[in-house]
């Protein structure tokens, strides 16, 4: 994405938009895997649209407004409020029907000026998503702000900023299609919402049967997570090409039985290991978010939209990772992945209760989210898929870079692949991008080449 484009946004105030119709008001309470403290947070996410000839007169700030309201009288949860119960350790919505926040805006700019790459981070983040002064904590407040802005060109960015305590990116995704439905003359969603949170909450009496090591309690004695005052970002392309070649570094039996998703979390965190210069004693672990929507027994029903992911850990020496080969990185997250059973997810639940709600181990850890399945960039409110459609950064922790997502990206050339934002100190990033580029260039390399602890 263009770093230096320079341009003037012009917002109308924010304004709520209630359900178009009445809806129940009734508290609703959070699963346990909802509230924990590590989702009491607001994540922006954003789309680029085209401009559409045939959408020609129709003013997309006006139609998705009217076709939220539409859409929030089934999803009439996102229009109430967060409300804290127990001291805080349990949350519910309060479905007050008090209405998301919406703000319209005009840019002075085109979307060929964003460039080639629209991809995060984005700089102009605070252009295209306002954050309403008052409006950003995770209890009673809007628990949705939507802001479209027009472009000089007839196209528009649609930014969110959404509450993670109310649904993962499947569950978001699934409103947004509503809204899109609304958005093109639909009478009524094609999925219909269920609520259902109460099958993910604790087991009475809990009981925590299986190790999860992604809540282990491990202080941070070397200081890791104080900010680094010099932060890079980059966005890394993992397209056909590029995956063949890193298919090249695996042994045999791993170059057909690993997916694209163990391929590139090894390669991430290996490189991002060596590149900080962790100490080689030191333990460094990686959570890969898994959707447990298909594990849970019977199978969560069709429309649930709250969260329903865990976040099973691949766990190592620094040494042992980076002086091995890409295999052994790759089979620690595939066995991490293959943790993930009913009981599991039911064992999460029993220890976030147990353990008063905790926040995943953050020392020595790094955080992946594959969003390129969720839909974000099919979401179609009349005007066609987005150019880009996904979370507006690398990720959010307790310092920059603790975590990235994957997301779902068609290049100049037309080829489809994988775009991952990551963000390290300058150092870091320098090796490694050289790395990186090493591993994947033109000519077959015998071996992986990482900088040795």
């Amino acid at each position: 994405m263009a770093s230096t484009l320079e341009f003037t946004v012009r917002r109308k105030e924010a304004v709520l938009v209630r359900p178009a119709g009445p809806t129940p008001h009734e508290l609703k309470k959070l699963s346990d895997l909802d509230d924990q403290m590590g989702l009491r947070f607001q994540v922006p996410v954003v789309q680029f649209f085209r401009n559409n000839p045939s959408m020609a007169g129709k003013d997309p700030a006006k139609v998705i407004k009217d076709a939220v309201a539409k859409a929030l009288v089934y999803y009439y949860p996102f229009a109430g409020r967060i409300r804290e119960e127990d001291g805080g350790m349990k949350l519910s919505v309060d479905c007050t029907g008090e209405g998301i926040l919406f703000v319209e805006a005009d840019a002075d700019v085109t979307l060929d000026q964003f460039g080639d790459e629209i991809w995060p981070p984005f700089k102009c983040l605070g252009d295209i998503l306002h954050d309403v002064p008052g409006t950003g904590d995770v209890v009673n407040c809007p628990l949705l702000l939507i802001q479209v802005t027009r472009l000089a060109c007839g196209g528009f960015i649609v930014a969110y900023r959404h509450n993670h305590a109310m649904a993962d990116a499947a569950g978001l995704v699934q409103f947004l299609k509503a809204v899109s439905e609304f958005a093109r003359g639909a009478s009524q969603p094609s999925q219909q919402p269920v609520w259902a949170r109460e099958l993910l909450l604790a087991r009475d009496p809990p009981r925590v049967t299986c190790e999860l090591r992604e809540y282990d309690d491990v202080p941070d004695t070397k200081n890791t997570l104080v900010p680094h005052p010099d932060m890079v970002d980059r966005g890394f392309f993992f397209g056909p090409r590029q995956m063949a070649r890193l298919r090249t570094h695996l042994p045999p039996h791993l170059r057909k039985a690993a997916s694209s998703f163990d391929i590139i979390t090894a390669v991430l965190w290996r490189g991002r290991t060596a590149s900080l210069n962790v100490d080689p004693e030191d333990t460094v672990r990686i959570l890969c978010i898994v959707n447990g929507r298909s594990k849970i027994k019977p199978p969560l029903p069709s429309g649930f939209y709250g969260n329903a992911f865990v976040l099973p850990a691949a766990v190592s020496t620094a040494r042992d990772l980076c002086a091995g080969q890409l295999g052994y990185a790759v089979e620690l997250v595939k066995r991490a992945k293959g943790q993930v059973t009913d009981e599991y997810i039911r064992s999460t639940a029993d220890l976030l209760v147990v353990r008063g709600k905790p926040h995943a181990t953050a020392v020595g850890t790094f955080l992946v989210s594959d969003v390129t399945r969720a839909g974000f960039r099919e979401v179609d409110f009349g005007w066609g898929e987005a150019v880009y459609g996904g979370p507006a950064k690398g990720g959010v922790g307790p310092v920059p870079g603790f975590a990235t997502f994957y997301m779902p990206y068609r290049n100049r050339e037309g080829e489809n692949g994988v775009v991952v934002p990551m963000s390290l100190p300058r150092p870091a990033m320098e090796r490694f991008s050289a790395e990186f580029d090493e591993l994947t260039r033109e000519q077959q390399q015998p071996t992986l080449i990482l900088s040795a602890l």
